[in-house]
């Protein structure tokens, strides 16, 4: 029985070091980091709350700010990238 997964973006700014470097293990635990505070991650509904969950325990509302960015199967095949890099390709899919 296969989880069903979304493609989300996640980008965050935290203002403090200690704080960024704490997300920034929990995101690197379930995502892909693309840049240095932007990940892309296929995850369950599940998988999402519970990264959520944690991330909300660090994460100070009134200094820093996450954003996470639902991308659908059309929009994602419409994500341009530019210089050195690549889109995170869906769990399960080889590229040869």
């Amino acid at each position: 029985m296969s989880v069903e997964r979304s493609f989300y973006l996640l980008a965050y700014d935290i203002a403090n070091d200690r704080r960024r470097q704490k997300i920034a293990r929990l995101c690197e635990a379930m995502a892909e980091r693309v840049q240095e505070s932007v990940f892309e991650a296929y995850l369950s509904q599940a998988e999402l709350d519970k990264l959520l969950k944690k991330i909300g325990r660090v994460l100070k509302k009134e200094e820093d700010s996450l954003r996470v960015y639902l991308l659908c199967a059309s929009c994602r095949s419409k994500v341009r990238l530019f210089g050195v890099g690549k889109v995170t390709p869906a769990p399960g899919v080889v590229i040869i």
